[in-house]
């Protein structure tokens, strides 16, 4: 008779299936939505109607060879400087991981940040949610009985 898993590590799988799915839950935020990052468009509206989570995307497209993508700190932002910057992007379809809890700043390095082309996100860290079903009672439960046959919470029928 084959071996049934212990109800420690059925609770594990199952847990785990549950973190697995949290992380799949990730959204791509693409500036602009449909006006992609241009000039001349207010990406703090855009921003404001977005809300982000930790392990979410956000994702430029943009003409490529004229303009680029440039995360940048508070100072940068505000000055529209690159001095100093945590990465730089120009593919024209930049998918950047938000991978911290914090206040994120880009903007475009090559002179159109004057033009508007900077966007700050507010990242937040992820909702907890219970990954498992609470732990049953120590108290056991009586069986359950289906035609002739019994299943109750200690026996190998009732983790499948």
């Amino acid at each position: 008779m084959p071996q049934m898993p212990s109800p420690v590590l059925s609770l594990l799988i199952i847990s785990s299936f549950f973190a697995a799915a949290q992380l799949g839950r990730a959204t791509d935020h693409i500036v602009g939505a449909r006006l992609g990052w241009n000039p001349n468009i207010n990406y703090s509206n855009w921003a404001n109607n977005q809300t982000f989570y930790v392990n979410d995307f956000i994702s430029f497209r943009y003409q490529k060879h004229t303009y680029n993508v440039f995360e940048v700190n508070e100072t940068g932002y505000d000055n529209c400087t690159t001095e100093g910057a945590a990465g730089n992007w120009s593919s024209g379809k930049d998918f950047i991981l938000l991978d911290e809890a914090k206040r994120y700043y880009f903007i475009c390095g090559t002179g159109f940040c004057y033009s508007g082309m900077k966007v700050s996100v507010v990242v937040h860290p992820l909702r907890r949610r219970p990954l498992s079903p609470p732990l049953m009672s120590q108290t056991r439960r009586p069986p359950v009985q289906v035609g002739r046959t019994s299943f109750g919470a200690d026996s190998p029928e009732f983790w499948l």
